[in-house]
């Protein structure tokens, strides 16, 4: 017969064992918010985390690839491939830099701004359920107080 109760895994040490609380917290915040984007906005957490890199950077609206890289954070190879799908939904759109043919720039579209403005309350509501839900975790506690500027 199989138990339902998950047997917790037991790091060798406090360092290890925090560093893999952190790693499932932020899976388990992944999934929620995930989920409410699907469901409410049809785009995906990193989708938004895009969008509203774009939307809330101080360079008007637009940044190199490669900043965005670093902000998502993502692969650049993983940034082209959301940079397409957004450039394809009217989200984005991609520009070369004028005095480096080298560098391309994505800039958020109206239609973008408008669909990050209104996912921005789903995803923080979904991540303040996120964050109640680990905060009566022991393995998360410390992480949410972090988060939550309660330290």
């Amino acid at each position: 017969m199989e138990s339902s109760v998950r047997p917790e895994v037991r790091l060798p040490t406090e360092l290890e064992r925090s560093a893999h609380a952190l790693r499932l917290l932020h899976a388990s915040i992944d999934d929620t918010t995930e989920q409410a984007l699907q469901r409410s906005h049809g785009i995906s957490v990193t989708e938004y985390l895009a969008l509203a890199a774009l939307e809330y950077s101080d360079d008007g609206g637009h940044l190199r690839q490669q900043v965005l890289a670093e902000s998502i954070p993502l692969q650049h190879s993983s940034v082209s491939r959301l940079v397409s799908r957004l450039d394809r939904a009217g989200l984005t759109e991609r520009y070369l830099c004028e005095s480096d043919r080298r560098g391309v720039y994505t800039q958020i579209t109206d239609r973008g701004r408008e669909l990050v403005r209104t996912a921005r309350q789903t995803y923080l509501q979904a991540l303040r359920t996120a964050l109640s839900d680990a905060r009566n975790d022991s393995r998360f506690a410390a992480w949410v107080a972090q988060l939550e500027g309660n330290s």
